[in-house]
């Protein structure tokens, strides 16, 4: 009988990417329908750190209905209101946001100019649809919000008993955009600067030794970017990526050390070295979307995106269920290599308007730890920025 079933657990690592994370949110939808998975614990930043949020919120609300309710009703409001309301406090930059001339004096303007006030409205919709004492107190999932200090560059992981509104805008505070915010006298700025989301701390700290990823930037993305805007869209997709890639590597090193000679001297890492990892990419869909999508949202793309992330997560679960608990999914090193060196399938056009077509498969049911093929060797990581709990 299926009460009698053991429940798959799973961590879940969500990446940042303005209203792109609507991809999130229908991976979340489809695992959430699930009953055989059981959420632990979600390391996440920016548009990635919203999603968590709601999922956390719904869970301690009414479990996973809650859940799926709570991030309709989260995206319906960012759908609701549109145009960023930052532009919408102005009539001249509104104007500018729509005018390819006037953009670079918009460009010369800090927010600290055009909103002195710093009136942001992401916070009005947070404190609208989030109870954040409900989370603290509630929620069944551990949190790990990343935001960035401004002053070092390290990241900061706010946890789920230390959740606040600030937390979240602080995860999700892009400094052309917003102003700093300031939490205990430090100031912070996007998680996605420093940890895109935090991976390590996950796989160092859960008990449970799955993590889903669900990345939503291309790692790479074809063409040269001429004008001013595409190359600060190009150099933000760079700096955003550069977490997550560090990342891996210091997971593929740790690995390495676990099977040198002199094992015994890297124990304290074994959790990381043998913590099983799984992808689910949006890059088929989001590598075909304009970059002022990720500021411009409208229902009909938050729902396309919406539909691609279920179709996604369920071409995964179909794949990979029973690999849960077992082995990874997926080689996180030789898969972005494959990708970076174009040996990846380019998707085709299936933005067309009509139901989600995903042009191949995330990834294969076999490789991970214990994949048979050997990657190429890595160049050395730069240094992890130290990523401070709550309670530290």
């Amino acid at each position: 009988m299926d009460i009698f079933r053991r429940r798959l657990k799973l961590n879940l690592a969500l990446q940042g990417g303005g209203t792109h994370g609507a991809f999130t949110w229908g991976v979340l939808d489809r695992l959430l329908e699930d009953r055989s998975l059981q959420l632990s614990w979600v390391s996440a930043a920016s548009a990635g750190a919203i999603n968590a949020t709601a999922l956390a919120a719904g869970l301690a609300e009414n479990g996973p209905e809650g859940a799926r309710a709570k991030l309709r009703q989260v995206w319906e409001a960012v759908a609701k209101a549109g145009m960023p309301e930052f532009l919408r406090l102005n009539p001249v930059l509104f104007t500018l946001s729509r005018s390819a001339p006037l953009a670079h004096w918009a460009s010369l303007w800090s927010p600290y100019e055009f909103n002195p006030l710093g009136f942001d409205p992401l916070r009005r919709l947070l404190n609208e649809t989030i109870d954040f004492a409900a989370i603290r107190k509630h929620s069944p999932i551990e949190l790990l919000i990343a935001a960035t200090e401004v002053a070092t560059g390290e990241a900061r992981l706010f946890r789920r008993e230390e959740l606040t509104v600030d937390a979240v805008l602080a995860s999700a505070c892009l400094p052309a955009l917003h102003h700093a915010v300031e939490i205990d006298g430090v100031a912070y700025w996007d998680g996605g600067f420093s940890a895109n989301p935090d991976l390590v701390t996950l796989a160092m700290e859960s008990p449970v030794a799955d993590t889903l990823i669900v990345q939503l930037s291309p790692l790479k993305k074809e063409g040269l970017p001429t004008g001013a805007r595409e190359i600060q869209a190009h150099v933000n997709r760079l700096t955003f990526n550069a977490p997550l890639i560090r990342d891996v590597e210091i997971i593929e090193m740790a690995r390495e050390a676990m099977h040198g000679a002199v094992r015994s001297r890297f124990s304290r890492l074994r959790p990381l070295a043998q913590h099983r990892f799984h992808l689910v990419e949006a890059a088929p869909y989001t590598g075909l979307l304009s970059d002022k999508s990720m500021i411009h949202p409208d229902m009909e793309l938050l729902n396309h995106l919406h539909a691609a992330g279920r179709t996604e997560a369920e071409k995964w679960l179909a794949t990979n269920r029973r690999a849960i608990g077992k082995r990874s999914t997926v080689n996180l090193r030789a898969h972005f290599e494959s990708v970076r060196a174009g040996r990846h399938l380019k998707p085709k056009d299936n933005l067309d308007g009509g139901e989600a077509r995903p042009t191949k498969s995330n990834v294969t049911a076999k490789s991970g730890a214990d994949a048979t093929s050997s990657p190429p060797p890595p160049a050395k990581p730069a240094e992890r920025p130290s990523a401070s709990s709550g309670s530290a």
